[in-house]
């Protein structure tokens, strides 16, 4: 009863909400957008709900305006929404329509883009893990199972924004139909399918197709708007798109980039604003629409980073920044390139249009040394294991992110090699308690030397998920944990327990207090620490080994001192005067019980 009163009142909110919003009209003209039949110029930049704190959102959007922005566009990520397979989630930061909603009292403009496959260098492109559970299933395909999937999620997202769309009297102006598809297929009838689909769950106005230059026409479904995305020579971009819309625009750069995402073990990527200003500047001076990649890229907060992989190449697992080196950093501060973007806008803005004054910078602190009280080893407060002869995946487990312990029991000495088959991703491997050695993807390990002394031995191998692959062929071999089997001096291991740790939501408070004893597994530790006055900061993990933070009960992301990354961004929303909590969850460096924050990010500091 008390879910169908919260429906219903939702259900009047939003009519309540578009009986007094105003109607207008988007459309295609041969060379520009058309806003209730005027020429209308898309200055979109990119930014996601999910890496922003929720009540940071009405901030960044002031902040968008303030660049001249006049649009902002957003993936919808279909893994947040749909955790578990018919569990749909829209509450708190997945709060897709207030977003939106927020964005209009802001006088701001949507472009939407459900596609269900993002990209976005999210954890499995945007696909929720439990798509590898159905036997016999391809993701961007005509195949049933998947079909049956999409079309169920996409309704869900149909009865949350259709209804928001320009023509209802939202903001919403064009819908984004799958994303990128020229880059990985060429199926027209899929993408028809994609269209219908999109039409069937509410979506009734302008939709169109992305991909880059040279994927365009194996991306595009004829009658849609094609929109290239990377490419900022105008007469390029009109040539593209002509040739494949009847001759005609509007001309739209989907995704202009700005800089570039990181991943881990790799210089951070920075390009200065002067080498953007003059295709900026030229883009917009040929009427040509733009969305720029990204404007505010953010935090990809707990463990939604996704990975690069090509199969000749390394396993390339992003960060948790997404600083992208964009207008707007991190934190949601003015960098020298939201200003000399705001100063080529500015040249461009129709007669008599002046740009609101940048909002003041936020307050920024730096907290002294913060002593962690308490803690718990790992191996001791494991849940109940699962059993089975061979190793489990995480798919098997119906476990989608975190860590997997797998423990067997040894019977005789031996000495040989621990092979362990396509371990995804990384690897501690543990004997009888103490560490025996670390293997990682990225570098293709996946064997290391063991000497089994004589007797029982435990042997542990503490995996996690660093991050599913979100591009490219892979997309479909993308399970976790042990994926195939182990083996010792040649012979297969049998007889496995294993251990979830999920960790998805903040770790238990029930730890011991610190013992002086040493110790060579994970730790889980806690403390407290005092504020008299609030702002942003940064956790400095430069000391750290590897882990996970939480503060008051957020996951601020992934910490590797292999960096470049070497610091966390907490956000000011996040923070309270007086008493705050804090966890970590340390997998090398046990030992370590004290941090401290500064006020500027470290993001470039690559250790090898």
């Amino acid at each position: 009863m008390k879910k169908l009163h919260a429906l219903f009142i939702a259900a009047l909110a939003a009519i309540n909400f578009h009986a007094a919003a105003q109607k207008h009209t988007f459309a295609l003209g041969d060379s520009s957008f058309l806003l209730d039949g005027k020429p209308y110029q898309l200055i979109s930049g990119e930014m996601h709900y999910p890496r922003i704190p929720r009540e940071a959102w009405r901030a960044r959007m002031k902040m968008a305006k303030a660049m001249g922005l006049n649009t902002i566009g957003t993936y919808i990520f279909w893994n947040l929404h749909e955790p578990q397979k018919g569990k749909f989630d829209f509450a708190g930061s997945n709060d897709i329509v207030e977003f939106v909603k927020i964005a209009q009292e802001e006088g701001l403009w949507m472009i939407l883009r459900p596609s269900p496959y993002v990209c976005a260098e999210w954890e499995f492109g945007g696909y929720p893990y439990w798509l590898q559970n159905e036997k016999g299933l391809q993701v961007r395909s005509m195949e049933k199972q998947y079909l049956d999937e999409y079309r169920k999620y996409i309704n869900e997202i149909g009865k949350q924004l259709a209804p928001y769309q320009v023509n209802h009297g939202g903001n919403i102006l064009m819908v984004q139909i799958e994303n990128e598809y020229g880059s990985y297929g060429s199926d027209k009838d899929y993408l028809e399918q994609n269209r219908r689909m999109f039409v069937e769950a509410g979506f009734d106005g302008l939709l169109y197709t992305c991909d880059p230059a040279g994927d365009l026409v194996k991306g595009h479904l004829p009658g849609l708007l094609p929109a290239v995305n990377g490419l900022d020579r105008p007469r390029q971009v009109k040539r593209l798109i002509r040739d494949n819309h009847e001759g005609k625009g509007p001309f739209f750069i989907a995704e202009w980039y700005p800089a570039w995402f990181d991943w881990w073990g790799t210089p951070h990527h920075t390009v200065p604003a002067e080498k953007y200003t003059p295709a900026l500047d030229s883009v917009l001076a040929n009427g040509i629409s733009i969305n720029m990649y990204m404007f505010h890229g953010g935090t990809t907060r707990g463990f939604m980073n996704g990975a690069n992989y090509k199969g000749n190449t390394p396993y390339e697992p992003q960060i948790s920044s997404y600083d992208y080196d964009a207008p707007l950093d991190e934190a949601g501060n003015v960098t020298p390139k939201f200003l000399a973007f705001r100063s080529v806008i500015e040249k461009h803005l129709p007669a008599g249009q002046t740009l609101p004054p940048v909002p003041a910078a936020k307050p920024v602190i730096a907290i002294p040394d913060i002593r962690l009280t308490s803690s718990e080893a790992l191996f001791s407060m494991l849940p109940a294991p699962k059993s089975n002869p061979t190793p489990l995946t995480f798919e098997d487990l119906n476990q989608a992110y975190g860590w997997v312990l797998y423990r067997t029991t040894l019977q005789q000495a031996t000495s040989g090699l621990l092979k362990i088959k396509d371990l995804r991703d990384y690897g501690i491997v543990f004997l009888n308690g103490k560490r025996a050695g670390v293997l990682d993807r990225r570098l293709a390990q996946d064997s290391l030397e063991l000497q089994v002394p004589e007797g029982k031995a435990t042997l542990d191998v503490l995996v996690e998920n660093l991050g599913r692959i979100n591009f490219g062929p892979y997309l479909l071999q993308n399970k976790k944990g042990i994926t195939e089997k182990v083996l010792l001096a040649g012979k297969e291991l049998k007889g496995w327990q294993m251990y979830p740790l999920p960790f998805d939501q903040a770790a238990p408070k029930r730890l011991a207090v610190v013992e002086p004893h040493a110790t060579e597994t994970p730790q889980l530790k806690r403390g407290t620490f005092t504020l008299n006055t609030t702002g942003d900061t940064y956790l400095d993990m430069s000391d750290w080994g590897k882990g996970v933070v939480w503060i008051n009960g957020h996951n601020l992301g992934r910490y590797w001192s292999i960096g470049p990354q070497q610091t966390l961004y907490v956000p000011v929303e996040w923070l309270k005067k007086g008493t705050n909590e804090i966890q970590v969850l340390e997998l090398l460096k046990p030992g370590q019980n004290q941090l401290h924050s500064v006020e500027k990010p470290v993001l470039n500091k690559v250790v090898k």
